[in-house]
């Protein structure tokens, strides 16, 4: 009886690993996406103007397409790194 109630007191706490891990990756995707379209987009854009890429100002283009690409790169690597959290744990689908 012992024995099981200390394996399930190791799986509540690889559990609560697990998703404070993910909890992490997830707060810090958002604060680089809010970053990256508000901060840079629209709070910043007067500050970056004056840099040129692309044929437009630097503000702009974080606006209209660089916002959209760190969107996508976050997508992978949040992809990317919950495939290695799950193998981690022990929870892949493989």
């Amino acid at each position: 009886m012992a024995d099981h109630s200390t394996n399930s007191a190791q799986t509540a706490e690889a559990d609560k690993g697990y998703w404070q891990a993910n909890l992490r990756l997830i707060y810090i995707s958002l604060v680089i996406w809010a970053l990256v379209s508000f901060g840079f987009g629209i709070l910043l854009r007067p500050l970056l103007s004056g840099i040129a890429v692309g044929g437009t100002d630097l503000g702009f283009w974080f606006a209209q397409q660089g916002s959209i690409l760190v969107f996508l790169v976050l997508i992978f690597n949040y992809a990317w790194r919950m495939n290695k959290l799950d193998a981690e744990y022990g929870v892949d689908e493989e």
